[in-house]
């Protein structure tokens, strides 16, 4: 084998570029970031394609640097800053080869300012599987038809802030950060390292065609730990490593479990799920009820979550209520505020007990000091 078709060899040196001009916050970013290079030249061989989302709380942060990396590895890049859904899933089903989409300040489409962005969303999300597709009308004479668009094709995004759920957890998730004073990066030129990425560009292309036939027949062994969404996500990316051998499939699967972890811990999957988590963690953190009143001040409380404005105004008893009645109690009925015996009265609030089989179906383990299970209180608590 040539070193042009050694997969292991040449994702070091794709590793190595990106070292060069990017500051990633840890190591199992670089691996995840070189494979997902990789896949991008394998699209057709796998059933989805995870999105790769550098985001980080400020400017600064190396996000759009580590866009314009990628850019020059990947085939057919297309850099779309505010593009349109229909530019999109045009250029995605023309005829000139499927294009790697590479959308920059993608804040300006989510963030709180943006606007209503429904069209795009669905690309994105329909764009994630090999299946998907965006419907429109075309005009032929004086008729409307039908046409489906496919919208399957490798998108990386960078931006501040978050991304809409349904977009967030499709996506390998890499947090950036301003460099330290004692972390340097190598100037990107454009005119000198272009050049340089190309050739690693054209070196992985011709790679992929060596390994197309074994990575489309193979599904790999995901680490034991990660399943569902975050499995179909990291999938492609564990096939890649298998494909190039050496020590990659063991640091993907690292990999994969370190960020898939963190993606948890910083995320917790949703707004409702970072809800549960914060009750857990606390708000109840050993209580066995609470009224509503006390849980509301000790969420707004919180410094570092978003319960203070929601949407412009702070969580409040009614939307409390909205949010947990979507979750279930072990008995499946939806969780709903009881009434709360206490020295002034009665009160209308929560009960641990109703919230643990959520907490245990939706929560990442507690950093530390995790709850036992609950007791179930006795019917006659309620009045």
């Amino acid at each position: 084998m040539t070193e042009d078709t050694d997969g292991a060899t040449l994702l070091e040196e794709v590793e190595r570029f990106h070292r060069r001009f990017n500051v990633f916050p840890h190591e199992s970013a670089y691996v995840a970031v070189a494979l997902w290079d990789a896949h991008a030249h394998l699209l057709e061989c796998f059933d989805s394609t995870p999105r790769l989302a550098f985001l980080s709380p400020e400017p600064g942060s190396g996000k759009s640097r580590a866009l314009e990396i990628v850019e020059t590895l990947v085939p057919h890049p297309m850099v779309a800053v505010n593009a349109s859904a229909a530019a999109l899933f045009r250029a995605v089903s023309g005829l000139e080869g499927r294009p790697t989409i590479l959308f920059d300040e993608i804040d300006t489409v989510f963030g709180p300012k943006a606007g209503d962005n429904e069209e795009l969303r669905g690309f994105l999300n329909a764009g994630h599987r090999r299946t998907g597709v965006t419907y429109r009308c075309v005009a032929e004479g004086d008729t409307q038809k039908v046409v489906a668009f496919p919208s399957y094709c490798a998108v990386a995004v960078a931006g501040l802030g978050s991304l809409p759920d349904t977009i967030l957890t499709r996506s390998v998730i890499i947090r950036m950060r301003r460099r330290a004073r004692n972390e340097k990066a190598e100037p990107f030129r454009a005119r000198i390292h272009e050049t340089e990425g190309h050739q690693l560009r054209d070196r992985l292309a011709q790679w992929a065609d060596t390994v197309r036939e074994q990575v489309a027949q193979t599904w790999p062994t995901m680490p034991e730990e990660v399943t569902d969404r975050p499995a179909d996500v990291w999938e492609p990316l564990i096939a890649v490593a298998d494909a190039a051998g050496g020590d990659w499939p063991k640091r993907a699967r690292e990999a994969c479990v370190e960020l898939v972890n963190a993606a948890k811990a910083n995320d917790k999957g949703s707004t409702g799920i970072r809800l549960l988590c914060d009750l857990r963690d606390h708000v109840f953190n050993g209580i066995d009820r609470l009224p509503t009143v006390a849980i509301l001040d000790r969420l707004l409380a919180l410094d570092d979550a978003p319960w203070a404005d929601m949407g412009g105004k702070p969580l409040n008893a009614r939307g409390l209520s909205k949010m947990l009645r979507e979750y279930m109690t072990a008995d499946n009925t939806p969780i709903v505020a009881r009434n709360i015996k206490t020295g002034g009265g009665v009160l209308k609030g929560f009960y641990a007990c109703d919230l643990h089989d959520a907490w245990e179906r939706y929560c990442p383990p507690p950093p530390e000091n995790p709850l036992l299970p609950l007791p179930p209180l006795p019917p006659s608590s309620e009045s």
